[in-house]
């Protein structure tokens, strides 16, 4: 059964080939993605690689956990479902009402 990971501390130039390419040393990389922020495009610096077994998994995490990466210092560990967040309040303009604030006071 896949092992999913979560990788921190990635370079912002590291690609998801570069990602697949290093954990594949561990064994079968079935995935790799970089996780890209949708408002810059650029990476986020994390990611996920799913490796193909649990013993592949520990193995990736022994050999790359703390160890440089691309010239950054990566944390590499397994990956948590993800928590419910809050919902979102108020949309673009938030809770101040606009683009500039209360302007009542200079009447």
């Amino acid at each position: 059964m896949a092992k999913k990971l979560y990788v921190g501390g990635l370079s912002y130039d590291t690609t998801d080939a570069t990602l697949k390419a290093t954990f594949s040393a561990a064994g079968t990389v079935e995935s790799a993605t970089i996780i890209i922020d949708k408002m810059t495009n650029r990476s986020k610096g994390f990611g996920f690689v799913e490796m193909s077994s649990e013993e592949e998994a520990q193995k990736a995490i022994e050999m790359f956990n703390g160890k440089e990466l691309e010239g950054r210092k990566v944390t590499v560990n397994e990956a948590r479902p993800m928590e419910a967040r809050a919902p979102r309040q108020g949309g673009f303009r938030g809770d101040r009402g606009g683009f500039g604030g209360d302007n009542r006071d200079r009447w």
